[in-house]
């Protein structure tokens, strides 16, 4: 933690922040993920081509840019350094011959195996305060949040999220004597613009 280990009767208001956490995990794994793949084809972004690949039937590359975020011609750029090494094939797809299938090959495979036996130690050290079943747990909250994110547009989503949130602040707390008043309808201004929604 930030502050909150200093002063804990002053808990740090960063420790509490998403983007903070986010921030502080993905820097140490972006880190560490590329120590790991300084010399393997396309680095990072190229192990998870792979990964992506590996998934499934042989799928077209607008399919798997789409799976792992990356714009179609960087996926392009990838895959012809996934190929150089014999690791990845393209081929016509037979339903459509102006797509091209992506195929991993069995050194493809091999070198995959290898990668990710490196990368789960990474992961192992980085999440080295966590018990194994809070180790566990995490992957799968993250799994279910990540697997959210990407069913929708989350460019769209989250800016809408945001001006909503900008539009309407929290409101204060209520006085202590409209405690009282007999419950009944909500009428907030939110309330009020949902029903007229």
């Amino acid at each position: 933690m930030t502050g909150a280990t200093q002063r804990p009767d002053r808990p740090d208001p960063l420790d509490d922040d998403l983007g903070w956490m986010l921030g502080i995990v993905f820097r140490g794994y972006v880190r560490a993920a590329e120590h790991t793949f300084t010399d393997f084809p396309g680095g990072p972004r190229g192990y998870q081509l792979l990964t992506a690949a590996l998934n499934g039937p042989a799928r077209n590359q607008g399919a798997i840019a789409e799976e792992i975020g990356i714009d179609r011609t960087v996926l392009t750029y990838l895959i012809d350094d996934l190929e150089r090494p014999g690791y990845v094939t393209r081929r016509a797809d037979p339903a459509d011959r102006r797509n091209r299938l992506v195929e991993v090959t069995d050194a493809g495979r091999a070198a995959w195996g290898q990668r990710r036996s490196v990368l789960r130690q990474v992961e192992s050290h980085l999440l080295g305060a966590l018990t194994p079943t809070e180790s566990a747990t995490l992957r799968s909250l993250l799994q279910k949040v990540a697997c959210s994110a990407q069913a929708v547009d989350p460019l769209r989503d989250l800016c809408e999220v945001v001006t909503r949130a900008q539009a309407d602040p929290v409101p204060a707390a209520p006085p202590a004597r409209a405690a009282a008043a007999p419950s009944g309808p909500a009428t907030t201004p939110r309330a009020r613009r949902r029903r007229a929604d």
